[in-house]
């Protein structure tokens, strides 16, 4: 996976606390037993170089290196069972061929141990794994995993070393994952021969988005004399000139262990680590001196300027302004830990929310739709940059942005910061690193990547503490610390670049032309012989992706070694005034989790497209005697976030019955629980909503939010559009997340500015909105409607609340949230439903009557499911498929069945015919809670060849292609799902939420472990099959004449 990295505020989150598997140590702490290391201490070829206590993050850190290759090691001890392994090379390539991205790939496709083709991916059902992956960045490329069961992680561990160390690099899996020439029709040597790869359409994907176009030539035009100036995730056009035998002098030149760096975390034996790492991989190699160092960025003497064109953005909120213009500077090695750490809060206290200097300049003026894509502090690569501009401005603005970003860079010279923001700031800090999370390790493993690869020491990043103490001293001693830094690297810096972008109407055609034009250089003088081997590859690749794979050389556990009962998690019930109240003891470290869901139910249908909108601005517009840069304010400094969202919550039993609601949300230390709920009532009782010129920003800002998003995510948009005529809920779920909204969104936000918005065909619904809102220039309309919704959302007679904290804390915080309800009380009104259907539903089954939490659910008995087939034409050179299938709710006896059947699909079937032959960055089938069905795929150059995939699969599984021990494989996989660790601020949600309670879990378990052979026929048979099936179609992409000339398709 290619990963174009950024730096914020890093969020080391969510310290796991949960408990130990039984047979790991018994003493005291992991934290504690690695305080006995030594420096100077031989353990299994290692030498440790020092041991550290970093009491902040509850963990201590062990650095070794090995005697005889001196790869480099860090151990992270703490106590949580969710261990990780991380290995990582750098690797710094000096074209644009994506050489150490096709390298990622094709090491994972089999290794001397494990000569299988795609022993990763078939690991992904062999084990519990909670992650499994890799990433390739600009300068180093990381093989990382996770999980809770120790004899997983040991299985885990020998397939990654085998996997790095010793990979088979087939040329026919460099055809498959990298490029190849092949017949656009494999088996008919008449067809065309085309461009094929795994990477070669992931890439034509990642730089069909604008941001990611703008932010690859920001980096290689500001660094422009070494690895930075180049594509490391592979530039499309120059994919096809690499060569099997460069791909594999570069895995020789760069993985080895003398460039290797190796990061373990959690509470398994250290010792075992290293005993397995250098028996299996080390002992076999001998210390070289890797040529992988990135020089230092020769300093400008001139600040330069460029400019880049892109493909026009259909979706833009305003297709007049759709200039990018932005300011790179060049800042500080990351090696030096304390500058970094200072540049980065220096960063946050310029450009992040309404108080900051950029916001105020930039944003509001409405100058532009968003800040640039690429912007703040970024430590990925050696020399950290800092970047700041805008999105969707009218090219006649560009210069005064220019000119704005100077202006604001010595306003802030002589004016500096106030003490509160900077205090609001530490606060955040403080709250990153007490909020748990289940993936810590991995976190840590991504903060300490970039500084690490370049001989930073990652011991001194994890010192947090430390470095706000001396930033707290640094300030003392000079009140003009953070002015001095922005002089000396912001006005005085002469290595600043400033890169604008423009769309240009012909850029897709001159793409496709470059890409023809490649193509005929490739094919112009190819022989009958050369092209009939080109034929005979095809099928010789066709024939292998077809075959039966042996897989037993891979280890595996088996179902067997799952838990049979799931870990119980008790929830206290009680009423906080008339408010049903939740709470849940956690170990939150100091912290309080509250959650409160407003009903929908009185909403009148004419509001409910806006409920998006509402929940996106209601936080952010005002409330009470604040203004809305008070209450952002007074929200950094005593939350750790407060938001609201829209909640479509299918009923366990019945697919035509849901909940609709607004979830709000928040977290606080412990000391700070009653001036969080403070801010709550005063957004229930007193928002503001008299500020238009507030709203137009809030409105451009996520219009250009969903815009962008829409092609890293088109495969989930894609889905929830299929599904929206199929049940209730998956129809709210389309208004409320789905392509309908994004329309909405971006068509509110044409109302934000004077003028002609132009048309756009692509989004009927945009035009739809357009006449609705009457082409008026200002809101206040818009803004009469949200104090409507409030009164229909906000009231305590529809409300029930959840509290996740501390057992000692609990009682406070029942003190606190009974006041809160009673400062609320004036929000309370009888409303009546507007829909007529309305069942109460006890989420406790066995509370006795009134004392429980209740759903009041929506019953739709007279929803009929519809077949329906929509083509969204938007400017991508790949699709996003989807199909989905009416099946049964959760509680229904044949859910599980279904849950396995897509697990297998996708690992068995799907898998080979989407990603392997067809080309997919990636595809698959799961099974939604919603009780739908769905196919996908994601960056996928076909459209009609996937569809026909899908169906296959349905055919193969009906046909009972697979045998026990893919049943085995597709259990343990979901369990690796549903055993997922889960964060204390999360325990008990979806009991709070859906009424999922943990006897529920449990049979749904027992379910899962039952499922047979006959179940899984059984299912695809009377579920999926032709003729028993209600489905949805959705494809998101490029022009398509198949579907031009069907009429059974809608084409937006």
């Amino acid at each position: 996976m290619f990963r174009q990295c950024r730096t914020v505020l890093r969020r080391l989150r969510d310290l796991s606390l949960q408990g130990r598997n039984p047979w790991r140590w018994n003493s005291s702490s992991a934290a504690q037993r690695a305080l006995q290391y030594e420096a100077g201490q031989k353990i299994h070829g290692f030498t440790v170089q020092e041991v550290t206590s970093v009491p902040d993050l509850f963990l201590t850190a062990v650095k070794l290196t090995h005697d005889g290759t001196g790869a480099q090691y860090l151990h992270a001890a703490r106590d949580d069972k969710n261990n990780l392994f991380s290995v990582q090379f750098r690797t710094t390539p000096m074209d644009s061929t994506g050489v150490p991205h096709i390298l990622e790939h094709t090491v994972l496709c089999g290794s001397q141990k494990y000569p299988c083709r795609d022993p990763f991916f078939k690991m992904l059902n062999r084990s519990l794994s909670t992650f499994m992956n890799a990433f390739t960045a600009s300068d180093y490329t990381m093989y990382p995993f996770s999980t809770q069961n120790a004899k997983d992680f040991q299985n885990l561990l020998s397939v990654y070393l085998d996997a790095v160390f010793f990979p088979c690099l087939r040329e026919m899996d460099f055809w498959q994952e990298g490029w190849r020439l092949e017949n656009e029709n494999p088996q008919d040597p008449s067809s065309p021969v085309v461009f094929k790869g795994v990477v070669f359409n992931e890439m034509k994907g990642a730089f069909s988005n604008n941001e990611q176009v703008y932010a690859q030539h920001l980096q290689n035009k500001l660094l422009p004399d070494h690895t930075y100036s180049v594509v490391s995730g592979g530039e499309p056009l120059s994919i096809p000139d690499l060569t099997w035998e460069q791909l594999k002098e570069f895995h020789q030149t760069h993985y080895h262990p003398s460039n290797a760096r190796f990061f373990t975390y959690g509470d398994l034996p250290l010792e075992q680590h290293l005993k397995q790492i250098h028996e299996e991989a080390l002992v076999k190699f001998e210390r070289t001196e890797p040529n992988t160092a990135v020089p230092p960025q020769t300093q400008w003497t001139n600040p330069r300027e460029g400019h880049v064109t892109c493909s026009p953005d259909s979706m833009a909120p305003d297709p007049t302004r759709q200039n990018t213009v932005c300011v790179s500077y060049l800042l500080a090695d990351i090696t030096d830990t304390f500058e970094s750490f200072t540049l980065n809060l220096l960063s946050s206290l310029m450009v992040s929310g309404p108080n900051s200097p950029f916001y105020k300049a930039l944003i509001e003026p409405k100058i532009g739709s968003d800040f640039s894509s690429v912007v703040g502090y970024d430590g990925s690569t050696r020399q950290a940059s800092f970047s700041i501009g805008l999105q969707g401005v009218a090219e006649s603005d560009i210069e005064s942005v220019k000119h704005i970003i100077s202006h604001t860079v010595d306003d802030i010279i002589a004016n500096g910061f106030e003490e509160e923001q900077i205090e609001a700031l530490l606060h955040k800090i403080e709250i990153q690193m007490k909020h748990q999370s289940t993936s810590f390790g991995l976190s840590l493993a991504s903060y300490i990547a970039s500084c690490w690869n370049h001989d930073g020491d990652p011991v001194k990043l994890l010192q947090i503490s430390q470095h706000v103490s001396q930033f707290r001293q640094c300030l003392k001693d000079n009140p003009r610390y953070l002015e001095d830094k922005v002089q000396q690297y912001f006005k005085n810096n002469s290595h600043r670049l400033t890169l604008s972008m423009s769309p240009d109407d012909s850029y897709l055609e001159k793409q496709a032309q470059a890409e023809d034009s490649k193509l005929h250089q490739k094919t112009q003088s190819l022989t009958e012989s050369q092209r009939q081997d080109i034929y005979k590859k095809g099928l010789e690749l066709l024939s292998v992706q077809s075959a039966t794979q042996d897989a037993s050389c891979l280890p595996a556990l088996k179902v067997t070694d799952i838990e049979s009962t799931i870990q119980y998690t008790p929830v206290q019930i009680s009423t906080a005034g008339c408010v049903p109240v939740q709470y849940c003891e956690q170990p939150t470290n100091g912290m309080v989790y509250f959650r409160a869901l407003c009903s929908l139910n009185s909403l009148p249908e004419d509001l409910r497209d806006y409920v998006p909108l509402f929940c996106s601005v209601i936080t952010k517009l005002g409330c009470g005697n604040m203004d809305y840069r008070q209450q952002a304010q007074r929200m950094e400094l005593k939350t750790g976030g407060m938001s609201v969202t829209p909640q479509v919550l299918p009923d366990l039993e019945d697919l035509d019955v849901y909940e609709q609601g607004v979830l709000l949300s928040s977290s606080c230390l412990e000391k700070n629980l009653p001036e969080m709920l403070h801010l709550w009532t005063e957004v229930f009782n007193s928002p503001h909503f008299d500020d238009e010129e507030r709203l137009k920003v809030l409105v451009m800002m996520a219009a250009q939010e969903l815009a962008n998003g829409i092609s890293y995510s088109g495969h989930m948009y894609a889905m929830t559009h299929a599904a929206r005529c199929l049940t209730p809920t998956a129809d709210l779920q389309e208004a409320f997340t789905g392509m309908h909204q994004v329309s909405e969104f971006i068509g509110l936000s044409l109302a934000c500015e004077p003028g002609d918005p132009g048309s756009n065909p692509t989004f009927y619904h945009c035009v739809k909105f357009m006449k609705r809102i009457a082409e008026s220039p200002d809101l206040t309309h818009i803004l009469r409607k949200l104090p409507r919704i409030k009164r229909h959302l906000l009231n305590p007679d529809y409300m029930r609340c959840a509290v996740n904290a501390a057992p000692q804390k609990v009682s406070d915080a029942a003190v606190q949230v009974e006041r809160f309800v009673g400062d609320i009380g004036s929000n309370r009104k009888e409303r009546r439903p507007v829909r007529p259907h309305i069942t109460e539903r006890v989420l406790d089954p066995h509370a006795s009557p009134g004392s429980s939490q209740s759903q009041k659910l929506i019953s739709e008995p007279h929803f009929k499911p519809c077949q329906m087939k929509t083509f969204f034409q938007l400017p991508f050179p790949v699709n996003f498929v989807s199909e989905c299938v009416r099946t049964v709710p959760f509680m229904h006896k044949d859910y599980a069945s279904l849950c396995i059947l897509a697990r297998m699909m996708s690992a068995k079937f799907l898998h080979g015919e989407i990603r392997e032959k067809g080309g997919a960055y990636g595809g698959g089938a799961k099974m939604g809670a919603g009780g739908l069905f769905s196919f996908y795929s994601y960056r996928d150059p076909n459209s009609m060849a996937t569809l026909s995939a899908f169906r296959g699969g349905v055919e193969w599984a009906r046909s009972g292609k697979f045998s026990q021990q893919d049943i085995d494989e597709a259990k343990l996989s979901i369990f690796s799902a549903v055993d997922a660790p889960v964060a204390p601020s999360d325990k008990g949600l979806s009991r709070f939420l859906s009424g999922l309670t943990d006897e529920m879990r449990q049979q749904h378990r027992e379910r899962l472990f039952a499922v047979a052979e006959r179940d899984l026929i059984d299912v695809a048979s009377r579920y999926l099959g032709f003729g028993q099936r209600t489905c949805g179609v959705a494809i998101l992409g490029p022009e398509n004449d198949i579907i031009k000339k069907d009429p059974s398709w809608v084409v937006k």
